[in-house]
């Protein structure tokens, strides 16, 4: 992965208000084209893009690229390409039986691994595809739907168990962990049959996955696409971070213009061979195989300082200075809060009813949030406030708090009004 170790040269003043900004180093733009934000936007959101675009953008004339990075699922995308690449590997029988349902994730549950053992058992040898398409394989994709989707087997046991709830999330990394045996390449190609499928299929389209129903559909979302292109245009360094399979990502990404070495995606380890494994590969002071920090939460920030800033060790899990910071940050679930909260100039975020991130992004204590609609079936309005004084905050072992600002005040319940 090549990595960026530079980014903008924004300086930064403290106020009795927050940070302001200091404008950044500009080089000369007599030559730069002026790159302009498409239509589409809510209220005075384009404007405020438009003002972030021309205010950082140089046309890579400058020395130091500003940094953006977005989201993927429900961000760039509308619905979750993890997701339809599951249900593809179900449908067509790519997921290879392990000998042992414990050894696919450090979290499975003894009552989930017990569940996947009868239901998929006596279907393949170990190291075999299952045949989860078939009639006499439906069982077997039942049970791994349930775990994915519910975290629950298909009896109501919990799946997982014992995980940091601020660095990584099992049934996203399960996933990935269950494309072992197969190379990066295999599943490239396994992804890129999902999206064919699932651009094609027409909104609001659901498949068959064993003997249940699951979303067939996923589009990108034009105004993405519009403001990645702009941005790129403008001069910034675009990057996607997202709690998919790296491979599946990249697929994806292509759609909007990004190369695979800018893509940080959920990274399994490799044989010698290029088998993928179903260990992971670990960031700032988790080491490889330990599985306890994918692109999630804190861990987005993690992966984000140490790929596209070059920030090592454990100083990577740590908010880093302005300096070495994205400018401009986008997503859509409390999963990106770290690193929307870590962009200096804008956050962009599309209204998904996620209690911590609404939480903050509605406060904007610093004015630098925005908050837009998804731009296709959008929301409707949360008719009770967000528990941001109560409940908002999930804590790394799962206890429920406030949502906190820097100085420790809790932040007041917000009423939900983007929608």
């Amino acid at each position: 992965m090549r990595r960026n170790r530079t980014a903008t040269l924004a300086l930064v003043a403290a106020t009795g208000a927050g940070l302001l900004l200091a404008a950044p180093a500009r080089a000369d733009q007599s030559s730069c084209r002026r790159a302009v934000v498409g239509p589409g936007w809510y209220g005075d959101n384009q404007a405020r893009l438009q003002q972030l675009v021309d205010r950082y953008g140089d046309c890579g004339a400058g020395r130091h690229k500003p940094v953006a990075v977005f989201d993927w699922d429900n961000t760039v995308v509308k619905n979750d390409v993890g997701d339809a690449t599951m249900y593809w590997l179900l449908r067509n029988g790519k997921i290879r039986r392990p000998a042992d349902w414990s050894a696919t994730s450090r979290f499975l549950t003894p009552a989930a691994a017990t569940a996947l053992a009868e239901a998929c058992g006596s279907l393949a040898r170990p190291g075999e595809p299952l045949p989860t398409g078939t009639p006499e394989g439906a069982g077997c994709a039942d049970e791994m739907n349930a775990v994915y989707g519910t975290a629950a087997t298909r009896t109501g046991a919990a799946a997982f168990a014992g995980w940091d709830r601020r660095t990584t999330e099992p049934s996203y990394s399960w996933l990935a962990q269950l494309t072992q045996g197969w190379t990066a390449r295999d599943v490239r190609g396994f992804a890129a049959a999902a999206r064919t499928e699932n651009l094609a299929a027409p909104i609001g389209a659901t498949q068959q996955v064993g003997t249940g129903t699951a979303t067939g559909w996923v589009r990108y979302y034009d105004q993405q696409k519009d403001l990645i292109n702009t941005l790129r245009r403008a001069g910034f360094d675009v990057w996607i971070s997202s709690a998919s399979p790296q491979p599946v990502v990249e697929v994806w990404a292509k759609g909007v213009g990004i190369d695979a070495d800018h893509v940080i995606g959920i990274r399994n380890t490799t044989t010698r061979g290029g088998k993928l494994t179903s260990r992971l590969q670990g960031c700032g002071s988790v080491p490889d195989g330990a599985d306890t920090m994918i692109t999630y939460i804190d861990g987005k920030r993690c992966w984000i300082n140490e790929e596209i800033f070059g920030v090592r060790g454990a100083a990577a899990e740590k908010v880093q200075p302005p300096a070495r910071r994205q400018v401009f940050a986008a997503g859509d679930s409390d999963t990106d809060v770290s690193f929307l909260r870590d962009a200096t100039a804008l956050r962009l975020v599309l209204n998904r009813n996620k209690n911590e991130l609404m939480c903050r992004a509605y406060e904007n204590g610093d004015g630098r949030w925005i908050v837009n609609p998804m731009f296709i079936e959008p929301k409707k309005q949360k008719t009770a406030p967000y528990p941001c004084a109560t409940t908002g905050y999930v804590d790394h072992d799962g206890t429920k708090g406030p949502v906190l600002r820097p100085d420790a005040s809790v932040v007041p319940d917000q009423t939900d009004s983007v929608y």
